[in-house]
């Protein structure tokens, strides 16, 4: 309807244009927007004030002019001047019962379009450090990014979900080593397990895996592991060079070829474990991109040799650094250490080139909050190399805090002292994870009601949408059940019978769902699609404890039946988008 407003005002201004009130050349975006109030009409735009100023009219001259410019409609009943000069659209009841039609014409395609047609985003998200089972913090972004996937899918963007796999650098070789030394304490090696070493029981299982297949043929005594390395914090040493150093008498006494094999046991099993938890959790990736793709390719090289070609690096110390303060970092960035390693950064400034030479018309990253710092220095690099770091959005996720009767929740667990996201999936299940890691702002910190999630109430969103659906299909079982037929093209013919406020409500939401599709997806807020059903929901119950739908009146109970067929369409098609079931019976 929005888009059918616009183009109504797109050709009053085309004709004002051809009588002079404005310039031939004047090219203004349309705005039109539903107003909160009804009584005020249903839609309004702020077009004439927009154009005053370039008219050289009062606002509301112009929007008189407007309004008597405008095409006749079937689906505009009236059109006023409000306030300022506010142009205020009044629809016909055909307009929303044409939005009934269309969505039990279209069913599932019902709210999608092709405003994005022709242009590729990519959406990258979770993006996990294969270092451990994915927590519950993970699981926000992992529900969040593929929902805005999903709703820019809808909008006819050709949308690639891609999966960075940190599968190089310190963390894997410290990932690597505690693996090895796990395995060691399985040969029988008594020996001090590093502070700064990966500690979960998953890290066991590996090393078991690694024992199960070498026997104690990697074994070497905690002296020959321990020689020359610094003590570690909890002996007045430094946790960091400790491990440092562990990693390197482990890489000397296994060789490089049976250290890969350790390091990559350690990496495939657990990006395995994440893989099964992601496609358990409704979530799916085009593409698992390896960080260590980008140095075997010369990427990452070719990334900084640009940056030194274009001016802003500099030597120090025995490092190399980009001057991200050129473009407004608070510090610049170290590159390649004075041992000649490349940093973690310098891999995001390849990957990210990467990304732009794709050619994808945006790119999304979906970070933990706790990485808010890496957005300047990542924009100020792809500006130091010639790209447009306006085609970047960095979306940040905050954390989950769990909680059951109202206290911070202590859930099981195998994996040291975080919360898997298995563990929360499956004491509430696949839809209530879903649903609830979206109900609020990505940016906005989220408490979890474990309990909330879990009860079969009016307060849970989740099973009250659910609920109305099936409440639904209820309806029709019943009317079977009594050998009664739904007519469509009766209920169609007779939906000018439906008077009742709470039928009125019900035509406004259906009509409004394209329009919160839309902008749920082009501001990748999640939440206003699952807020938008709640409140549908909430209609639908509300309409249903008021009234009988299997009335005697054929011609009543066939539009009643229509209403609620298209409300039930409306409720599957949004939590499809959400990644949330829709059951026919509860």
């Amino acid at each position: 309807m929005k888009q059918h407003l616009s183009q109504l005002l797109s050709e009053a201004l085309q004709a004002l244009k051809a009588q002079g009130v404005l310039p031939v050349d004047t090219d203004i975006a349309i705005s039109v927007e539903r107003t909160r109030d009804r009584s005020h009409g249903d839609f309004a735009s702020n077009l004439a004030m927009v154009l005053s100023k370039i008219a050289r009219r009062k606002p509301r001259e112009l929007a008189e002019q407007l309004i008597a410019a405008l095409p006749p409609s079937g689906q505009v009943r009236n059109v006023e001047v409000a306030g300022p000069g506010f142009i205020n659209f009044f629809l016909t009841t055909e307009a929303y019962h044409n939005a009934v039609a269309q969505a039990l014409e279209l069913g599932q395609a019902y709210g999608r379009s092709q405003i994005g047609a022709g242009q590729s985003v990519q959406v990258e998200f979770v993006s996990a450090n294969p270092t451990g089972p994915l927590h519950v913090g993970h699981g926000r972004g992992a529900a969040y990014g593929a929902t805005v996937a999903d709703l820019l899918d809808a909008l006819g963007y050709k949308t690639h979900r891609e999966y960075y796999v940190n599968d190089a650098g310190r963390q894997m070789d410290i990932l690597a080593t505690s693996v090895y030394l796990r395995y060691l304490d399985l040969c029988g090696v008594e020996l001090t397990f590093p502070s700064n070493g990966y500690k979960g029981d998953y890290v066991w299982d590996i090393g078991a895996s690694l024992h199960r297949k070498y026997g104690d043929e990697l074994k070497y005594s905690a002296a020959e592991l321990f020689e020359g390395v610094p003590a570690d914090a909890p002996a007045d040493g430094d946790k960091e060079e400790h491990i440092d150093g562990l990693i390197e008498r482990s890489k000397i006494l296994l060789d490089a070829t049976r250290y890969r094999e350790v390091f990559d046991l350690g990496l495939d099993s657990i990006l395995e474990n994440i893989r099964r938890d992601l496609e358990e959790f409704g979530v799916h990736y085009d593409e698992w991109f390896s960080e260590r793709s980008l140095a075997d390719t010369g990427a990452v090289t070719r990334a900084i040799e640009r940056l030194q070609q274009s001016g802003y690096t500099y030597e120090k110390d025995g490092a190399l650094w980009f001057r991200s303060t050129d473009f407004g970092d608070e510090k610049d960035r170290v590159m390649v250490r004075d041992n000649g390693q490349t940093t973690y950064f310098a891999s995001d400034i390849a990957y990210h080139m990467n990304k732009m030479e794709r050619g994808y018309a945006r790119v999304i990253d979906i970070w933990g909050a706790d990485h808010h710092g890496y957005v300047p220095r990542v924009k100020a690099a792809l500006r130091a190399l010639g790209d447009d770091a306006d085609k970047l959005d960095v979306l940040l996720v905050q954390f989950a805090v769990l909680y059951r009767g109202g206290e911070k929740a202590q859930m099981s667990t195998r994996s040291g002292d975080f919360v898997t996201l298995r563990e929360l999936r499956q004491e509430v299940g696949n839809d209530a994870a879903r649903f609830f890691y979206v109900m609020r702002k990505c940016e906005q910190h989220m408490d979890f009601d474990l309990d909330l999630a879990k009860s079969e109430s009016s307060d849970n969103p989740v099973y009250y949408i659910q609920y109305a659906h099936a409440r639904i299909a209820s309806v029709f079982r019943q009317m079977q059940e009594k050998s009664l037929q739904w007519d469509n093209a009766a209920g169609m013919e007779n939906l000018g019978r439906l008077s009742e406020a709470h039928e009125d409500a019900l035509l406004v939401s259906i009509a409004r769902y394209p329009e919160v599709v839309e902008v749920a997806a082009l501001q990748h807020e999640p939440h206003q699609l699952a807020h938008f059903l709640r409140d549908l929901a909430n209609e639908f119950h509300t309409y249903y404890n008021a009234h009988q739908f299997l009335v005697e009146d054929a011609a009543l109970r066939n539009a009643r039946l229509t209403l609620i067929k298209a409300a039930q369409q409306v409720i599957s098609n949004g939590l499809n988008l959400l990644g949330v079931s829709a059951p026919d019976s509860m």
